[in-house]
């Protein structure tokens, strides 16, 4: 998972730049769409802290309180696809706890992994929640970390109901969706910035407290536990690693190439323009030698 970085605090320290009205322009094309919903039990299973964890009719609960978290991991490794859930979040006083879908590789590769991430910071009451996404390669994610961070607050409130998110990765791009609309494109501009191995698909609520709010100013509160993560609506539509047939990587586009459509790049452009306040490209204390997508 992410760990601390610097600059979170900046959240709070400049307002949200946004003069928008209602929600984003359509992207036109809605790639959820096209892919059938399965129960938690048909494409993941319990990882770890399964006291913490209530699958009902397919759907999933999972919790954090003072003694554990739970986490989850899909049955297949993928080299490729569409992977999403419908989640809702906590209300009230979430500070310090993580919420989060991605992908990774940490078990196969412990010490030099890949991931990619939605991972929802948790907050005091009155502000928003983060959604923060990432993509670490081959290491980039442990020991010296350099993260690739973006950050958005979200155009609608995410504890009132059950959003969609979900990243699709292929060989050339990775794109973020939130309800379909693209909030962030991480294009292949060289093998050693872009991840390439097989990875599975993850989720998990859990104690972030050095970092995840304020720069680890607010804690989890264990007063308010306990904190919960609710899936469902999830999604796979991957190209499973152990797999012998030949298998067509996802794409995010209407035409089925590569990059996004016109009005899918307007409907993100309007997200970051709107909602996006940090970019690790644009933060002038990060070593880019180190980033050298940027």
């Amino acid at each position: 998972m992410a760990l601390h970085f610097y600059l979170i605090f900046l959240i709070f320290l400049f307002p949200l730049r946004n003069n928008a009205q209602g929600g984003p322009p359509s992207p036109g094309y809605y790639p959820s769409s096209r892919i059938g919903s399965i129960g938690f039990n048909q494409g993941y299973r319990n990882l770890w802290g399964p006291q913490h964890q209530r699958v009902d009719q397919g759907a999933l609960t999972i919790w954090l309180d003072r003694s554990s978290g739970s986490g989850f991991k899909s049955l297949n490794p993928y080299s490729s696809g569409y992977f999403g859930a419908a989640i809702k979040l906590q209300s009230g006083y979430t500070a310090g706890v993580i919420t989060s879908l991605y992908l990774s590789n940490n078990e196969a590769h412990p010490g030099n992994h890949d991931e990619i991430d939605i991972e929802f910071l948790g907050t005091t009451v009155g502000k928003p929640y983060v959604l923060q996404t990432n993509v670490y390669v081959r290491g980039s994610g442990d020991g010296n970390i350099i993260g690739r961070e973006m950050q958005i607050h979200l155009w609608f409130d995410p504890t009132k109901d059950f959003h969609n998110y979900a990243i699709l990765w292929n060989p050339t791009e990775i794109i973020f969706f939130v309800d379909d609309v693209p909030i962030r494109r991480y294009a292949r501009k060289s093998d050693a910035t872009f991840p390439l191995r097989p990875m599975w698909v993850y989720g998990s609520i859990w104690d972030a407290s050095t970092w995840a709010t304020e720069n680890g100013k607010y804690k989890a509160d264990y007063n308010h536990q306990p904190f919960y993560g609710r899936y469902n609506n999830f999604k796979i539509s991957g190209c499973n690693a152990n797999g012998r047939s030949a298998c067509r990587p996802a794409t995010g586009s209407p035409t089925g190439s590569t990059g996004l459509s016109r009005q899918q790049y307007a409907a993100m452009a309007w997200v970051q323009r709107n909602y996006q306040f940090y970019d690790y490209c644009r933060d002038s204390q990060r070593d880019h030698r180190l980033t050298p997508e940027c």
